[in-house]
C-alpha cells in the first residue's frame, strides 16, 4: 500500500501542525558524498582539504528524508514528484557542525480530482549558534491527491527563460549508478532505486532524484558564473518539468542577465525535453 494508512490527506491539518525538527552533525564526509552525488569530481568539493560545499546543498542538509511517506501524512507517496526548488542561502556555508532543520507545509494549491495538486514546503536550516543558514522552498506535484482544496490562491509564476540563444552550454554525462550514490545524502523514496515501485509510479525504471538533477545544473552554473566559487551563490531556482534516467547525458543552457544575475534550464538532447525548467540564479 502507497498511501499513508490511518490518515486522509488534509492540507489545512497540516499547514497547522507543529514543524518537523530535524537535527544533524553536518561532517566533511558528508559534504564530499554529496559532491560525488551529483557528479562533481573537482578537489575543491571532495577532498577535505580546502573542501567547499556546493550550493545546491542546502537542499538536503537537516532534511527529514521522504516526509510524504515517513511522517504519514496521508498523501499517495508513490505517485509524488519534485516540482521546484529555491535554495537562498543567508550566510557561508560550513563544511561540518550542528544544524537544525525546521520543515513547514503549505501552502496548497489543488488542481481538481483527477489533476493532482501541488503543495509546498519550506525548511529553515538553523546553526546551532542560532544564526539562519539557508531556506529551502520546495514545491511537490501529488498526482494522486487531487480534490483536496486549495489553501490559497495565485501560486506563485516561475521565472521566464530570455528568447535568445543561451551565453553558455555545459554538459555532463550522468553515470548509471547516480541515484544510488545521491539517495546516501538522505532521499531513500525507493522510486529511485526499486524498479517495482518505478513501475507502481508510471515509470519503465528507476528514475534520478529531481534534486540530483538540480545539483549537475548547479555544478553547470556555478561552474560557468562564479569559477567554482561556492562562496559567489546567494541563490538558485530551479522547476521540475521532467524525470531524468541514470545513464543519459545532461546539457545545462544558461543566459546573463545583468551582472549579478543569470537563468538557466536543462535538458535531455537525446530524448528532446527539457528537464529542469526557468531556472533563476543570483551571485555575488
Amino acid at each position: 500500500m502507497t498511501r499513508s494508512e490511518g490518515m486522509a490527506f488534509d492540507p489545512k491539518a497540516l499547514e497547522a501542525r507543529d514543524p518537523i525538527v530535524t537535527n544533524q552533525r553536518l561532517t566533511k564526509r558528508d559534504v564530499m558524498l554529496y559532491a560525488l552525488g551529483v557528479g562533481a569530481r573537482d578537489l575543491q568539493f571532495v577532498f577535505e582539504e580546502g573542501l567547499q560545499m556546493l550550493p545546491t546543498m542546502p537542499a538536503v542538509l537537516a532534511y527529514p528524508g521522504f516526509e510524504w511517506k515517513e511522517f504519514n501524512l496521508g498523501a499517495d507517496w508513490a505517485k509524488i514528484l519534485h516540482g521546484e526548488t529555491s535554495v537562498r542561502i543567508h550566510q557561508p556555508l560550513p563544511v561540518e557542525g550542528d544544524l537544525i532543520g525546521y520543515t513547514m507545509f503549505g501552502p496548497f494549491y489543488d488542481k481538481g480530482p483527477a489533476k493532482g495538486c501541488v503543495a509546498y514546503k519550506t525548511r529553515e536550516i538553523w546553526t546551532a549558534e542560532g544564526g539562519l543558514l539557508a531556506t529551502v522552498v520546495n514545491s511537490s506535484f501529488l498526482r494522486g491527491d487531487g480534490g483536496c482544496g486549495s489553501t490559497a490562491e495565485d501560486q506563485p509564476r516561475p521565472h521566464p527563460l530570455p528568447e535568445r540563444a543561451p551565453d553558455a552550454v555545459i554538459t555532463y554525462n550522468i553515470d548509471e549508478s547516480q541515484a544510488m550514490i545521491y539517495r546516501l545524502s538522505g532521499d531513500y523514496n525507493p522510486l529511485h532505486i526499486d524498479p517495482a515501485i518505478a513501475r507502481e509510479g508510471g515509470f519503465d525504471k528507476p528514475i534520478l532524484h529531481g534534486l540530483a538533477t538540480f545539483g549537475f545544473a548547479g555544478r553547470a552554473v556555478l561552474s560557468t558564473l562564479c569559477g567554482n566559487d561556492s562562496s559567489s551563490i546567494r541563490r538558485i531556482d530551479a522547476r521540475f518539468a521532467s524525470p531524468v534516467f541514470p545513464g543519459e547525458t545532461l546539457e545545462t543552457d544558461i543566459w546573463r542577465e545583468g551582472t549579478r544575475c543569470a537563468a538557466y534550464r536543462s535538458r535531455i538532447p537525446a530524448r528532446d525535453v527539457v528537464v529542469l525548467n526557468n531556472g533563476y540564479v543570483e551571485f555575488n
